[in-house]
């Protein structure tokens, strides 16, 4: 059964637009905030190209950009399809936890270019000071959201592993 035929599609496309409008709220584009609320939406988690645009009512170039974006950012995969050249976008049930763990790498950048600006700067000219504090919080933040992801794998194991996750055998979604 698919997801059209055990729900109300004005109901879906609603909770769709609703929260695709949160994220935009937050910082991200519309159109990429728009697909991945529809993937979220999806039981399987994975929709063609063609699925995103006739849900959505966008054309083919909208939705590959909204997927490169989503793919950029670590919240969806790209597969093929068994047996065909079409590909599917997959949401994955930690996409959080990926996209938010590969922001460490550009932490990690952002920390780099702080200590050459604090550098150059001077430690001790207002604006030193502005970008070590700033320093500061990225590497106090970043402690915290390591520790915090840990305990969150440990949750998540606990509560939601399924036993082909266990072994690597099935995709999450």
């Amino acid at each position: 059964m698919t997801d059209a035929v055990r729900r109300d599609p004005e109901a879906v496309s609603r909770f769709v637009e609703h929260f695709a409008a949160q994220l935009v709220e937050a910082g991200v584009p519309r159109m990429p905030a728009r697909v991945l609320a529809a993937l979220l939406a999806s039981d399987t988690g994975a929709l063609t190209s063609a699925q995103l645009g006739e849900q959505l009512k966008i054309s083919p170039a909208a939705v590959s950009g909204a997927v490169r974006y989503l793919a950029q950012v670590h919240l969806v995969s790209r597969e093929r399809e068994p047996g065909s050249r079409r590909e599917r976008y997959r949401v994955h049930s930690d996409q959080w936890y990926e996209a938010l763990t590969s922001r460490d790498a550009v932490i990690k950048r952002w920390e780099e270019a702080l200590r050459e600006g604090v550098s150059s700067l001077g430690p001790d000219t207002p604006a030193g000071r502005r970008l070590a504090e700033t320093l500061d919080f990225f590497e106090f933040i970043e402690r915290d959201v390591a520790a915090m992801m840990e305990r969150w794998r440990a949750y998540r194991e606990s509560r939601y592993q399924r036993p082909e996750e266990a072994r690597g055998t099935g995709s999450a979604s």
